[in-house]
């Protein structure tokens, strides 16, 4: 009998895109299997163009509105990748079989409070396997998947060019302004800023550093033409943020900066066979980092070391 799955991930852009390898298991895996996904209305671009789903399920102000809806479909199944106070009163309320995940927050919390790490070196792609090992799913280690409608699709105003992605939730996960300036007055292509609308004043500041050819597209351009031009570029250099994983859907070459969090968390950029396409930027050994397991809006020391320490010859190096 096929089976019916419901897949619950609330937020945000990056975590959602680090499920796809779960949906695309679950229904090459499962024959006959129908994949639902669960969460905000405001995630919609990042699922719509996926083929693996079958039913979208969004919600935006009233979250219990949806659930008579849900409970009225008789899952069989339910995989909780979030795993949070929403997801298990879904799991709750519905009250059929399901499966989830370790989240580690101990061991993230041991490791930001105390420096004593603990954590396993396992992505959380792996990790998100978990909760459907009962289904006898496994990961068939293919990567990221990242649709694009045509629609979508943005003509760039360079031909050869790098994405640099300077936006990010909080403060201390952002490199700073000065930092990506003197990374691009050093490189031989034209470069297309990325953000959101918030960032749009830290794009100008960085056009207003530089000489060499760049543009900005912070604000100007929606997730999904973003997630193109990031596709067309010929390596990235970004923030842990979510148009990360977009580029390692992408298998992109790329750079990822990190300042106050640490890859060791196991949300850095998942390709399915590296080959140096992707450099992590960091200071390791720094006695404060990491500080948060988040982000903050300012540096707690004031010094901001983890990102204003990072020497760019190692990320010019690897976009050139």
């Amino acid at each position: 009998m096929a089976l019916k799955i419901l897949v619950i991930r609330f937020s945000s852009i990056g975590d959602i895109v680090l499920t796809t390898p779960v949906i695309r298991a679950l229904k090459q895996q499962l024959p006959g299997a129908r994949v639902h996904f669960l969460t905000k209305l405001r995630f919609e671009p990042v699922l719509k163009s996926n083929p693996y789903i079958d039913k979208l399920w969004l919600y935006d102000q009233n979250f219990n509105e949806i659930i008579p809806r849900l409970k009225a479909e008789r899952f069989d199944y339910i995989v909780d990748l979030h795993k949070n106070f929403r997801s298990t009163y879904v799991r709750l309320l519905l009250g059929r079989p399901s499966g989830s995940f370790n989240k580690l927050n101990i061991r993230k919390w041991l490791i930001v409070n105390f420096k004593w790490n603990f954590l396993p070196g396992i992505h959380i792609v792996d990790r998100y396997f978990r909760a459907v090992q009962k289904l006898g799913v496994n990961n068939d280690g293919s990567g990221l998947d990242y649709f694009i409608t045509p629609a979508d699709e943005v003509t760039p105003v360079f031909q050869d060019y790098i994405a640099v992605v300077i936006g990010g939730k909080h403060h201390t996960k952002i490199f700073p302004a000065s930092k990506i300036a003197e990374v691009i007055s050093r490189l031989n292509k034209p470069v297309i800023l990325l953000g959101g609308k918030e960032d749009s004043a830290r794009g100008e500041e960085i056009l207003g550093l530089v000489s060499k050819p760049a543009v900005s597209f912070c604000g100007v351009c929606s997730l999904n033409q973003a997630a193109s031009l990031v596709r067309q570029s010929s390596a990235v250099l970004t923030n842990d943020t979510g148009l990360m994983h977009v580029a390692a859907a992408f298998r992109k070459k790329m750079v990822s900066v990190w300042g106050n969090t640490i890859p060791a968390f196991g949300m850095y950029p998942y390709l399915p066979s590296d080959n140096g396409n992707s450099y992590l930027a960091e200071i390791k050994g720094l006695s404060c980092r990491p500080c948060s397991k988040i982000g903050f809006r300012e540096c707690p020391r004031q010094h901001f070391r983890c990102m204003l320490d990072i020497p760019v010859d190692d990320i010019v190096a690897h976009l050139e």
